[in-house]
């Protein structure tokens, strides 16, 4: 993206000789210390090849108080709730409660914030203008990761899992063989889940991080959603269903083809095909029982990507387009074109649609006078973009989570687009889950999850 990152520089005077004992530069475990030599260690081991280490932050960065339980409690949970569908995730595993992506939801339209957004790449509706700023970003040893480089704390590369500032690793969950596609916290119970490529849906204790369950499937498992006591799993042909509470379990049967993206709003389950249908259930009252209700077509590629906002559901397709469904009478109410390959993710953020693309751009949609949707904004990224997010910061500022193909999670504030930082992974990330406390999940091409926290943020705790 074409931004300019500023560089601070540390507010202790360092002087050469030999390293204070015991105490570990937190420059470099950000990889940013310039200084050689440095007083402070540089010689933390690297990952062995097997296993990622999560990195923390300087005790004194971290808030003082610890969860008890429930560490990774799903933020939308209210034992008041009904126990029908409530709102599911974005993305390939997106809620429409905007509240879980640190956005909040309104009718698509400009508004005060447009005066916020860069004004290098704010554009005309006629044809969005593009700015490109050529700077140098930071760089993942790729030697370090195999715990193979020679060159030490002399090396130009990062020898870490992340750089910047205001965020940090808790822990790493491993398990699955293969890419992970979704990552769901139901608000029933204190478990985490997953689902991955290589067929399975794995349950993690959400206060020590052990796996308690896992179930196959068979095929790929594209999408994971979840809300209340449901969790629902997209993959070949069919969409499996289990009722956390009672412990039921039974399956949509209606779906034909990969179920690529899905998402809950109140009543109904939206399912996005691979064959660009959007296959719709309602529940049924009596039964607590979806039960097929409509199919919207339109699209001419897969449905990749689904977001729910001001009574629309928006989804992103690979035929390049992004269409806007009405939720009552689920009829189509524009097709948005502008990206020129898949539109891969499409969330919303205050009262805009943000969407991402193969073609390495990031667009900012909203409503024009007439009611139309259009490009406001647009940023040219290096890389393809995969997966969209957002979450606050303690401030309750809004950061943008955004995955690239290079194998990046970078950070933006918002609405300025600023780089706050970057996340490092083996593979491309395909899945970003929020939680609550300034926790959010990451889950990368190796089947790892991994599990940060945004520092600042206090923790929750049980009397």
């Amino acid at each position: 993206m074409a931004i300019t990152t500023a560089r601070r520089e540390s507010v202790f005077v360092r002087l050469g000789g030999n390293p204070l004992k015991n105490q570990v530069c937190i420059y470099w475990l950000e990889g940013r210390c310039n200084r050689n030599p440095c007083r402070y260690l540089h010689n933390e081991s690297p990952p062995s090849k097997t296993q990622r280490q999560p990195q923390l932050a300087p005790p004194d960065a971290v808030h003082s108080k610890q969860p008890k339980s429930r560490t990774w409690r799903n933020p939308n949970f209210d034992g008041s709730r009904s126990n029908k569908a409530g709102v599911s995730n974005t993305g390939n595993s997106g809620k429409s409660d905007q509240r879980d992506q640190g956005m909040t939801t309104g009718k698509v339209g400009t508004d005060h914030v447009a005066q916020y957004l860069p004004k290098v790449v704010t554009v005309v509706r006629d044809e969005p203008e593009k700015s490109i700023v050529q700077k140098a970003q930071p760089k993942q040893c790729k030697y370090w990761v195999t715990g193979n480089c020679v060159h030490g704390e002399k090396c130009k590369d990062l020898h870490s899992w992340f750089c910047g500032s205001g965020f940090t690793m808790l822990a790493v969950l491993e398990g699955h063989k293969k890419a992970i596609t979704g990552i769901s916290l139901p608000s029933a119970g204190d478990k985490l889940y997953s689902s991955s490529k290589d067929g399975s849906v794995r349950a993690w204790d959400c206060n020590n991080g052990q796996l308690v369950g896992s179930v196959m499937i068979g095929g790929d498992v594209r999408c994971l959603v979840a809300e209340g006591p449901w969790l629902f799993a997209g993959s070949q042909n069919v969409v499996k269903a289990w009722n956390l509470q009672n412990q039921t379990e039974f399956s949509l049967s209606e779906a034909v083809g990969s179920v690529c993206s899905m998402i809950i709003d109140e009543d109904k389950l939206f399912a996005g095909m691979e064959d660009g249908t959007i296959l719709v259930w309602k529940w049924n009252p009596a039964t607590n029982i979806p039960e097929p209700a409509a199919m919207l077509k339109g699209h001419e590629g897969a449905v990749c990507s689904l977001v729910i906002g001001a009574g629309r559901l928006y989804s992103g397709s690979r035929d390049c387009t992004i269409k806007a469904w009405d939720l009552q009478n689920l009829q189509c109410l524009q097709t948005l074109c502008g990206h020129t390959r898949d539109v891969t993710s499409v969330i919303c953020w205050d009262n805009y649609l943000l969407s991402a693309s193969l073609d390495k751009t990031l667009k900012v949609w909203a409503a024009t006078e007439s009611g139309a949707i259009e490009v406001i904004h647009e940023t040219q990224e290096d890389h393809e973009l995969m997966t969209l997010c957002g979450i606050h910061d303690a401030e309750g500022k809004p950061i943008l989570l955004c995955s690239f193909s290079d194998s990046t999670v970078r950070l933006y504030d918002l609405p300025s687009f600023t780089e706050r930082g970057r996340i490092f992974s083996k593979r491309p990330v395909e899945a970003i889950q929020i939680g609550d406390n300034g926790l959010f999940f990451t889950g990368d091409g190796t089947g790892e999850v991994s599990i940060w926290r945004l520092l600042g943020t206090p923790c929750a705790t049980e009397s």
